[in-house]
């Protein structure tokens, strides 16, 4: 099966992605706006408690965070995704690196914390939209308490498997 870690922004902002994804992201209906900590990554039965006592671990020695979206970007030319990018924030550098610490260097990507807006589009239609989102003022700030392992469904889509508060021992 397929797991993830991700965390969810406020209703508010959720609700502004959401509003652009309905028309953009070919993922709206898999998957609510989030920013994802851990991509999609395969565990044996064997190992599940390891890896969710491990999740519980990183998340009670990270603190509540803030989170600041404050521009649309996009990673074109890798590809054509639009995101709501999201301002570097050292706690949320180090629970990234923390949760990620089992991958190789080769496979570590550098993290770039955004929530997607657009995905899938053709060249023209991506960047007709990402200059219309450009000339928007975006602005969002809140903190962020709990992070949450997500599994995928045979259908694609991903639901929260367990929520995990920052900063607490359970």
């Amino acid at each position: 099966m397929k797991y993830g870690i991700a965390c969810f922004p406020s209703k508010p902002l959720q609700d502004k992605a959401n509003r652009l994804r309905k028309r953009y992201d070919t993922h709206y209906s898999k998957i609510p706006p989030h920013i994802t900590l851990k991509p999609p990554y395969t565990v044996e039965e064997s190992e599940w408690k390891v890896k969710r006592n491990h999740i519980r671990t990183i998340a009670a020695h990270t603190p509540p965070f803030p989170v600041t979206a404050y521009k649309v970007d996009t990673f074109h030319p890798k590809e054509n995704k639009i995101f709501f990018k999201i301002k570097q924030h050292e706690t949320l550098q180090s629970l990234y690196e923390a949760l990620n610490e089992d991958k190789s260097q080769k496979e570590k990507a550098e993290f770039t914390p955004h929530i997607t807006i657009g995905q899938d589009l053709q060249d023209d239609e991506h960047f007709d939209v990402l200059g219309r989102l450009n000339m928007k003022d975006i602005h969002y700030e809140e903190t962020i308490d709990r992070i949450h392992w997500l599994y995928q469904l045979e259908d694609g889509t991903w639901t929260v498997y367990e929520t995990f508060l920052l900063g607490k021992e359970e």
